[in-house]
């Protein structure tokens, strides 16, 4: 890698290249990042991928094929979605038996998504959004909204998933049918199981760093923030790269956050909103030379 300096403008202004040369580090892996490496590109600064984890095909994938046929059958009133990943895995789904998701889905099923990426995948889909969160991006937020009373919901979703949501959802007066639609390990997935396939390539060129080469990096002051974009990317980001001296973590969401700080680790900005835009302006936020706690390195890269 090349060294330079990171010279964000005095004045704290987030013009159009107010990251000029500073690295970013971003825990996803190469298919999930273009959109932030783009974002990151435009104020100038340099992305590097650190993928952390990964994703592969749920164990029990019995349960969730008898789920997805049920859903397609009429069996719920909700269908509630918390992850890009889980669109795709559910498309993916209908794709094998013939169909696009939204002819699967019956008329009268009600969606909920969690958070703007979510909706974005199924709306991209022609598929409709009834109810999502408009502030608190999270299982938390969509509680906040949701009707009380009866009804019967499907909620596919990680194994890692928080239990929380379904939970509250059944608090609330639903029958809730949770079901694992997909597995998180660490990168890279098994290939005979990985869900990469699911992905539209993405071809963004950012450098992709393995944890070793990541640490190297990190202890010789050449990186000068890192997002992490998961819970679980935050805990691997703990057991791999700590302490991060004076990088800068910038969190996805409060639960990402809770984690990072649940370990111990500092976070220096949290995203309004999980988007590259919201992304990019907690990297600007972390940064920023106006607050001296998070003031860049000086260091000559």
């Amino acid at each position: 890698m090349g060294r330079r300096s990171a010279h964000l403008r005095p004045d704290g202004d987030a013009g159009p290249r107010v990251l000029e040369g500073a690295r970013v580090l971003v825990t996803r892996s190469p298919e999930r990042a273009g959109a932030l490496v783009s974002a990151l590109r435009e104020t100038g600064a340099e992305p590097l991928l650190l993928p952390l984890i990964d994703f592969e095909r749920a164990s029990d994938q019995h349960s969730l094929d008898v789920a997805f046929d049920a859903l397609g059958a009429g069996a719920y009133s909700w269908l509630v979605i918390s992850s890009v990943t889980t669109v795709q895995v559910l498309q993916g789904m209908a794709a094998d038996r013939g169909a696009a998701l939204s002819a699967w889905l019956p008329g009268n099923l009600q969606v909920a998504a969690i958070g703007p990426s979510t909706r974005r995948a199924l709306e991209g889909l022609d598929i409709a959004v009834d109810l999502a969160p408009a502030g608190q991006q999270s299982g938390a937020g969509l509680l906040d909204i949701w009707p009380e009373g009866p009804g019967s919901v499907l909620l596919p979703q990680a194994d890692i998933a928080d239990p929380r949501l379904r939970r509250g959802l059944a608090a609330r007066g639903a029958w809730v049918q949770a079901v694992t639609a997909y597995r998180t390990v660490d990168y890279p997935a098994d290939p005979d199981r990985s869900l990469a396939g699911l992905f539209p390539p993405d071809e963004h060129g950012a450098p992709v760093l393995t944890p070793a080469d990541a640490k190297v990096a990190l202890d010789a002051g050449e990186l000068h923030a890192i997002v992490a974009a998961s819970p679980s990317a935050a805990r691997r980001v703990c057991s791999a790269l700590a302490p991060l001296g004076p990088c800068r973590l910038v969190a996805i969401g409060r639960s990402t956050e809770a984690e990072a700080r649940g370990l111990g680790l500092v976070v220096a900005a949290v995203a309004d909103e999980p988007t590259p835009s919201g992304l990019v302006a907690a990297v600007i936020e972390a940064l920023d030379p106006g607050h001296p706690h998070s003031t860049p390195p000086t260091r000559r890269l």
